[in-house]
């Protein structure tokens, strides 16, 4: 199975404090990975080395054959945990506005996807719920035809039923030479849908595995070891 993503020896330090330290690990194509840990573990920072959003580190980082950058992002397809439409838009401007940027972007895809969800695309982004704008954002990220999807806590405030149809979009519009890095603080309702995962603790791997070898390993499921090893 090919490599899509490697780091190795992945060093990051905000004034001295040890964001990440010395990690490693490689993530295949044609997974679903989750990307977990507490608050503080690096998760955010790491994200942010994967998307060209921070360049100052140590270690070794490549994306297909390309270290994190112009060539990089063209690869890479990201769904940042903040709201980032501006007010003024409709629906159907967030799509007009990747069609502009995205080379790789599907536009007949996204208006499909949104009919699917049946979301209006001539309503404005300000008058849409947390759930319905959090499905737009996923919709037109997902309409990329990426090789590595990096999306942050894309099921955030969402209700159980959203989170559905979010799982479902991520699950039917990734294809198999591409890979999904998800973070995500609920496990136990995305837990189905991970191929392997990738836990941070204090800024260092703590475990990189498919996740049928973690059941096995362990005798529990992802959640429940995640549960008992960052219980208070």
């Amino acid at each position: 199975m090919d490599t899509l993503l490697e780091v190795s020896g992945l060093t990051k330090r905000y004034e001295g404090r040890l964001a990440l330290d010395d990690i490693s690990f490689s993530l295949p194509a044609g997974h679903i990975v989750g990307l977990l840990g507490p608050n503080g573990a690096g998760k955010t920072t790491l994200i942010k080395i994967l998307t060209g959003v921070i360049s100052d580190y140590t270690g070794q980082v490549r994306i297909g054959r390309f270290a994190p950058g112009m060539q990089s992002k063209s690869m890479v397809a990201y769904l940042p945990d903040k709201t980032y439409f501006s007010n003024w838009m409709k629906v159907s401007d967030t799509v007009d506005l990747f069609e502009d940027f995205y080379a790789d972007f599907d536009k007949g895809r996204a208006l499909e996807l949104l009919k699917k969800l049946g979301i209006d695309k001539n309503m404005r982004v300000t008058k849409l719920s947390k759930g319905t704008y959090e499905k737009v954002q996923l919709v037109v990220v997902m309409s990329r035809k990426a090789r590595l999807y990096v999306l942050d806590e894309p099921l955030g405030g969402v209700d159980p039923a959203a989170r559905d149809v979010i799982l479902d979009t991520i699950l039917t519009n990734y294809c198999e030479n591409s890979t999904v890095l998800l973070s995500t603080q609920l496990i136990s309702d995305v837990e189905r849908v991970f191929d392997s995962v990738v836990i941070l603790k204090e800024g260092q791997i703590f475990l990189s595995d498919e996740v049928d070898a973690v059941r096995a390993k362990y005798g529990q499921s992802v959640n429940e070891l995640f549960r008992e090893v960052f219980k208070c």
